[in-house]
């Protein structure tokens, strides 16, 4: 019987090793590029000569064996293999038959997105003892702000915490953009990034996005909310962004709210970062319980009247519903007020 070797732990891009066999997978791209490139780089400190191939698992007629036997004129080689979850033809069988009797003189590096897709190649790399590195999708705020603290401390840069989440608020949910973002501030810092930097290129975008919105609407800056959510439509976002942002400002005060009347900290229990659960006790000295409910609901109408509507034939419907949102969120942010009326000039 075939002696199963031990499958090792993932580990995170910057800490990946070289090794006959590697498998990185997750749906996130970045990581997954910066894994490789640095299993690659490693690879050629240790061999400057060594024999660089790369394969497409789902284009038939890749040979793994031969790739990874290397060339007349190098002893080592590093066979990049992409789309590892959609074997074509017959390589899915090359590939269980590799891992069970790999090269040392080779390192394979399999690419694979996660999900469900050609399990059976990964659990044989797994149980032939593949280096296993995760390029797990980052969707919280948190994984965001901690990966943008981290790109600060690999470009060696020492920045104001206030940065962090002005850059993960700015920039969305894109983690090459905000890899960028960082590099784009850390550029032009002298020294410490600031956020008078960070807000010289990325001030203007936040005022376009739901943020400030959301952010004036829970102060009970009615008009102020107003302004930036007419100029964020006018700039051709989605109402339903803005929306979007209200309902995440409003589940983050509920959620910091409860947590504080149950004695608990939103941050171990709820995934908040610590800025997320300052900011929001800060806001809900203004608001109580009746009046965020309130809130709630009349944001959770105007998503499905707006999803309802969809489209640009009935624009001026939309606006008035993310409006009439806006001013009953505003409203409650001193306790629960009557229906909103129509915003002037709607």
């Amino acid at each position: 019987m075939a002696t199963v070797k031990q499958a090792i732990s993932p580990v995170p891009w910057d800490r990946a090793e070289p090794g006959p066999l590697v498998l990185v997978i997750g749906p996130e791209n970045l990581l997954a590029d910066r894994a490789v490139a640095r299993l690659i780089e490693l690879a050629r400190q240790a061999d400057r000569d060594l024999d660089l191939v790369s394969l497409d698992a789902a284009s038939p007629d890749q040979s793994l064996v031969a790739a990874a036997g290397g060339s007349l004129f190098a002893e080592r080689s590093v066979v990049v293999v992409s789309g590892a979850g959609r074997p074509a033809g017959s390589f899915l069988e090359e590939a269980l038959d590799y891992a069970a009797n790999p090269n040392p003189d080779a390192m394979v590096i399999f690419r694979h997105g996660g999900g469900s897709e050609s399990k059976k190649l990964v659990e044989a790399l797994r149980q032939a003892g593949a280096i296993e590195v995760s390029a797990a999708a980052v969707r919280s705020d948190r994984d965001k702000a901690a990966f943008a603290a981290g790109e600060f401390r690999r470009l060696g840069r020492s920045f104001e915490p206030a940065v962090v989440p002005l850059l993960v608020q700015a920039v969305g949910s894109d983690l090459g953009e905000l890899a960028a973002a960082v590099n784009q501030v850390s550029a032009d810092a002298p020294g410490r990034v600031t956020v008078k930097i960070a807000e010289s290129y990325y001030g203007g975008r936040l005022e376009t996005t739901g943020f400030k919105v959301a952010d004036a609407a829970v102060m009970g800056e009615t008009g102020e909310a107003l302004r930036l959510a007419r100029f964020a439509l006018n700039s051709g976002l989605d109402p339903l962004v803005l929306i979007a942002a209200l309902a995440a400002k409003l589940r983050t005060l509920a959620i910091v709210g409860g947590a504080t009347r149950a004695r608990v900290d939103p941050v171990s229990e709820y995934g908040l970062t610590r800025w997320q659960a300052d900011q929001a006790r800060r806001v809900l000295t203004r608001w109580n319980p009746a009046g965020l409910a309130q809130a709630i609901e009349a944001t959770a109408e105007a998503d499905a009247q707006v999803k309802g509507l969809g489209g640009s034939s009935v624009k001026a419907a939309r606006s008035y519903a993310l409006e009439r949102a806006i001013i009953t969120v505003a409203g409650c942010a001193s306790g629960p007020r009557a229906p909103a009326r129509r915003p002037p000039g709607s």
